[in-house]
């Protein structure tokens, strides 16, 4: 018969019948890669969902508001009688100028005849000024003997270039082209130029090593890594090629250059019609916001949102 003492001794547990695995176990160390897979997926899945982006109403209604506030302002001024209703129309006076200009078919031929100029002779000068400014980034020696020149050409008005193209080019469509290309093209390449010499040197160091050569590394390293910069460029040569059509359509007037909206302007003055000008003046206002609003704006804040620079607008 055991004893009392025998009774209560446990009992050695069986190796094989164990919960707990050994940390000398094979399985131990197979499970270990499996986790770190595991939070690297869920560390990328966080970083790529980001914040939830919300519209922001803002954008569009303070916008309005001001147009609403400066109409306003408008006929408060109009109202006051200051000066003759023929010098100073009010908004109704240029709405109704508007809707003339309208039905004559007017205002559409003018808004395609310089929207096709300015979209062509951009064109344009994206594909030279592109070049130019990858070469001037790239080449010191370039840089060095032609960049006081190219900021030169940026700050010289373009109503400079239009005596001087009439005169090579006669009352022609090359006048318009040519003097939107020396608005444009300056602006292009100091965007990119300057892009470029943001690129940390440690980028073309890294293609140099990986074997990429002196053209690959400009097209797919550099350009990629300065396009904030280039964007802003290419934002700028847009609005100082819009501002060179302008002023050579309102100079350049008869021949075979066609009805722009300079030329509406300049058939304004002419009449000494403050409603056709007041009309030419806000539509030539109007496509150069658009094409911002339009265009350049989300393809800015797309680049920035990418590159984590636009955090707090979108929430």
């Amino acid at each position: 018969m055991p004893t009392e003492s025998t009774a209560l001794r446990p009992e050695p547990a069986a190796a094989s019948s164990s919960p707990v695995p050994s940390m000398t176990s094979p399985a131990a160390p197979s499970t270990a890669p499996d986790k770190l897979r595991d939070l690297g997926a869920g560390l990328d899945t966080l970083q790529s969902s980001g914040p939830v982006r919300r519209r922001d109403w803002s954008r569009v209604l303070l916008p309005l508001a001001a147009v609403l506030v400066l109409l306003l302002a408008w006929q408060l001024l109009v109202s006051l009688e200051l000066r003759r209703s023929d010098l100073v129309p009010g908004p109704l006076d240029v709405l109704a100028s508007f809707g003339e200009l309208w039905s004559d078919g007017l205002l559409q031929e003018a808004v395609g005849t310089s929207l096709q100029r300015g979209l062509i002779g951009f064109a344009i000068s994206v594909a030279v000024g592109t070049v130019l400014g990858l070469l001037l980034g790239q080449v010191t020696v370039l840089r060095r003997a032609f960049g006081p020149l190219i900021s030169g050409l940026q700050v010289l008005p373009s109503v400079a270039w239009v005596p001087v193209a009439i005169i090579w080019f006669g009352l022609t469509d090359a006048t318009a082209y040519f003097v939107v290309l020396m608005g444009a093209i300056p602006s292009i390449v100091n965007g990119l130029a300057a892009g470029m010499d943001q690129v940390p040197p440690q980028y073309r160091r890294a293609a140099r090593v990986l074997g990429a050569s002196r053209t690959e590394t400009a097209l797919l390293v550099v350009l990629p890594a300065a396009l904030p910069a280039y964007v802003s460029g290419l934002k700028q040569g847009w609005a100082f090629s819009w501002r060179s059509l302008m002023a050579a359509e309102i100079i350049a007037v008869g021949g075979s250059m066609g009805y722009g909206l300079g030329s509406l302007l300049d058939q304004g003055r002419t009449l000494a019609d403050m409603g056709m000008v007041m009309s030419a003046v806000l539509t030539i206002l109007a496509v150069g916001i658009l094409i911002e609003l339009m265009v350049f704006g989300p393809v800015e804040r797309r680049i920035l949102r990418r590159r984590g620079l636009l955090e707090g607008s979108t929430r």
